[in-house]
């Protein structure tokens, strides 16, 4: 007896498990892709085509275009709009069985693939990108050259990256580098082939500077450094092209291409007028030209101005009058001066008159 009761319970210890186990994978969820513009048919479950659910889009009711069929949700001509955690529950007890979390995007599109040699000649780079797919897109990159498969290594940043060193140098076979893109809803792919001396391309000078030529008020004095990147400058020479133009312009004054010199001296800048500078680099012999370089502004020489000298004037002497104070503030009338002999006799006149009049 004790062993049909422990049997039992083994049994129904057994159901229970699976009936658990059977709820915990309904309600694992999964995720669904959908491309933009279709329609997307989600199942509840596995349940049978009997079974009445209610559908609910990141916890509310679902709003936008559908139709149920039994356990499916259909959504027409979904779009970005329609991303989200979908949850399904049987009715009528409204008990949730499953989840799908919808994402909507595109397939992947052809890459487009770039590939350059900025430290010639250790190695090369390529990049690649597709149009945007709203979802999740991987690639993979193979590298050939002369029937051999060469070492990539992926740019632990950009996905979207990768650098191969060069097995030889001055190989005239040309490399192909294939990427593959895809996606949940697709895959693209494309084979881009070049030749060695077609992409290198260094990176554009550094340190740019200019300064005037003290008493030379057309004269700047150009110098710079050559990339960084660029590995063996002895081995593998870069000449330069230089460019100016004063800053009231927007055409370029005067473009010079130069030797492996890293300066120049500029001869025919404007008087007083700020000029903008740029340089670019370029394989003496292969390649294209980099990229011009950070603008530099700088103005030739401005000679101090003259100090002004004040003119002296020299002061004539003048004989010093004096004027009676006027009595109004009208404009008076200037008098003549009056001479020392004139004064004696207007003040002996009176005195003269009487001892005359005496006499007579």
């Amino acid at each position: 007896m004790a062993n049909l009761v422990t049997s039992l319970c083994c049994v129904v210890l057994a159901a229970v498990v699976v009936v658990y186990a059977q709820k915990r994978t309904q309600l694992a969820g999964r995720e669904q892709y959908q491309e933009i513009g279709r329609d997307v048919t989600m199942q509840c479950g596995k349940l049978d085509n009997n079974t009445k659910v209610s559908w609910k889009v990141n916890g509310t009711d679902v709003m936008a275009q559908h139709r149920l069929e039994g356990p499916r949700l259909i959504l027409s001509k979904v779009n970005l709009h329609h991303n989200g955690r979908y949850s399904c529950f049987e009715e009528p007890a409204g008990e949730k069985r499953d989840y799908i979390s919808l994402y909507v995007g595109l397939p992947p599109s052809k890459p487009i693939v770039n590939c350059r040699s900025n430290n010639y000649p250790k190695s090369f780079y390529c990049s690649w990108h597709v149009l945007e797919t709203h979802i999740p897109t991987f690639f993979e990159v193979d590298v050939q050259h002369n029937q051999q498969t060469l070492d990539v290594n992926r740019d632990p940043v950009h996905k979207n990256r990768c650098r191969v060193e060069f097995p030889e140098v001055f190989s005239t076979s040309p490399y192909k580098v294939n990427v593959t893109a895809f996606n949940a809803l697709g895959k693209a792919f494309t084979t881009h082939s070049f030749e060695e001396f077609s992409i290198v391309k260094p990176d554009p000078p550094e340190g740019v500077t200019a300064k005037p030529i003290r008493s030379n008020p057309r004269r700047l004095e150009v110098s710079w450094r050559s990339p960084s990147t660029w590995p063996d400058i002895e081995s593998f020479p870069l000449k330069y092209f230089l460019r100016y133009r004063p800053v009231i312009q927007e055409q370029w004054q005067h473009q010079v291409e130069l030797s492996d010199s890293t300066s120049h001296i500029i001869t025919d800048a404007l008087a007083g007028k700020e000029y903008v500078i740029q340089v670019a680099a370029k394989d003496t012999e292969i390649g294209t030209w980099s990229d011009w370089s950070v603008p530099f502004h700088a103005t030739p020489w401005i000679d101090d101005p003259l100090p002004i000298t004040p003119t002296t004037e020299v002061d004539t002497p003048t004989e010093t009058r004096t004027s009676p104070i006027p009595s109004s503030n009208a404009p008076q009338k200037a008098e003549p001066p009056v001479g020392r002999a004139a004064r004696v006799f207007t003040f002996f006149s009176p005195l003269l008159l009487g001892m005359l009049l005496l006499f007579i």
